[in-house]
């Protein structure tokens, strides 16, 4: 691709950079303080990139979770892919092998700047969302590790800065509601896990919570889909 098109996906992708860089310090910082340095960062950030699970896995790490029930916890938290990924197969079509880091470096805010965004007449559409990819990619791994290499020279209590993730999802909540009508799906979801929380306590509700509302969602996925096309 042109120089002209990664400018424009980079123009695309500044708010994401925005964020990235702050959510990523975040977890720099907080994984810094965990025991972790820049290199642990930079591998999680590369390998694993995923913001909320990168948040989760600080206390898996701390607590010695089992392997088992880091896999099993992985799998729930980002369970969302799995619909992200079949929305995806048009537009990810006939790729060649950029399809294979793309479905690495799908986020919910890479998804939507995918989903939204249609690429420059003179761009073709797979290598222009490769480039957003990367770039959104380049952003997170940049925040993280300048994160953690800060993380080491601060003193002062860090108690909280892990509820900046949890603010970022009520952000990206509030977003999808106000911009389509079908709002079954944030309902089921909400639902859902006031149930699981009721059901299981604070400390246990994450797994059944994520397990209903994927059997949910897949349960419903045509009444679903004919809804979101139509207030598309």
């Amino acid at each position: 691709m042109n120089a002209e098109g990664w400018k424009r996906a980079f123009l695309k992708t500044l708010p994401v950079m925005a964020g990235y860089l702050v959510m990523g310090a975040g977890f720099g910082i907080l994984f810094r303080v965990n025991g972790y340095g820049p290199v642990w960062a930079l591998c999680m950030s590369v390998f694993l990139y995923a913001g909320s699970m990168q948040f989760v896995g600080i206390s898996l790490l701390a607590s010695g979770a089992s392997a088992i029930t880091v896999a099993v916890t992985t799998l729930l938290v980002q369970a969302r892919h799995l619909f992200y990924g079949l929305s995806l197969v048009d537009r990810y079509k006939g790729a060649g092998f950029k399809k294979l880091y793309m479905i690495h470096a799908i986020t919910d805010e890479t998804y939507s700047l995918v989903c939204s965004t249609e690429a420059p007449e003179d761009v073709k559409p797979h290598a222009f969302y490769f480039a957003m990819s990367l770039l959104d990619h380049i952003y997170w791994i940049a925040g993280c590790v300048l994160g953690n290499l800060i993380g080491g020279f601060l003193t002062f209590d860090t108690t909280g800065l892990d509820f900046a993730m949890t603010a970022l999802f009520v952000t990206i909540f509030v977003e999808q509601w106000q911009s389509t009508k079908e709002h079954r799906p944030a309902l089921l979801g909400a639902i859902l896990a006031l149930v699981c929380l009721v059901l299981f306590g604070a400390e246990n509700f994450l797994i059944p919570a994520m397990v209903a509302i994927t059997l949910g969602l897949t349960a419903l996925w045509k009444p679903l889909e004919k809804g979101v096309r139509s207030d598309g």
